[in-house]
């Protein structure tokens, strides 16, 4: 007896209807003034996909890989492409400006500020503080994630081999970033099964 199909999957939230311009402008200018550092993954995974579920994890994930892949900061990037995903062009100007705008505006009093009283040992210790919050809100999203699209075992082995090659072996992040990605699709290429046909993919949902 097939005691699989009697448990349901759990249930996926829908995605909800792209937003009003203003209302995606809004809503990065939140996330950008809210979000600390390196952390700010954090912040538009929250945003995004539990919050305003806007986007599913999925697509998420493609959007952060492909921002990984590109120059400049990871949250410009982001921002970019979500909102050219939920709205064309004028979504990604404005979650655009809405991710910057804050920082760029803190970040001139806090160039000041530092300026002013930068080697402050209360200073000092706060700037430590945002930094092990940011380093914890990326690993939060990490998990989160990585739970979600990894797979099989040759996925977390690319995660390893991926943080091996920069990490220890100083390997350039783009070079790691395309070497192990040629390598994972490589591994995940339709097969072919002994009557000829192609194999269908690996899928996470034991139902389907």
């Amino acid at each position: 007896m097939n005691t699989r199909a009697a448990v349901p999957p759990a249930a996926k939230l829908p995605v909800a209807p792209p937003p009003t311009l203003w209302r995606l402008f809004t809503a990065f200018l939140t996330m950008g003034a809210t979000s600390l550092g390196g952390g700010v993954i954090a912040y538009l995974r929250t945003g995004l996909v539990s919050h305003y579920r806007w986007l599913d994890d999925e697509t998420f994930v493609e959007l952060m890989a492909i921002s990984q892949s590109l120059p400049g900061l990871n949250a410009t990037n982001m921002s970019i492409l979500s909102g050219d995903r939920l709205r064309g062009w004028p979504g990604a100007f404005l979650a655009a400006l809405g991710m910057c705008l804050p920082g760029a505006t803190l970040m001139t009093a806090a160039a000041f500020a530092y300026g002013v009283g930068g080697d402050d040992p209360i200073s000092k210790a706060f700037l430590h503080a945002i930094a092990a919050g940011a380093v914890g809100l990326i690993t939060v999203v990490l998990v989160q994630l990585g739970a979600k699209v990894l797979v099989e075992i040759a996925d977390y082995a690319f995660v390893v081999l991926t943080a091996v090659l920069v990490a220890f072996l100083n390997v350039p992040v783009l070079y790691a970033l395309f070497g192990v990605g040629a390598l994972a699709i490589w591994w995940h290429r339709p097969r072919k099964t002994g009557a000829g046909k192609v194999a269908e993919p690996l899928s996470k949902d034991p139902a389907s």
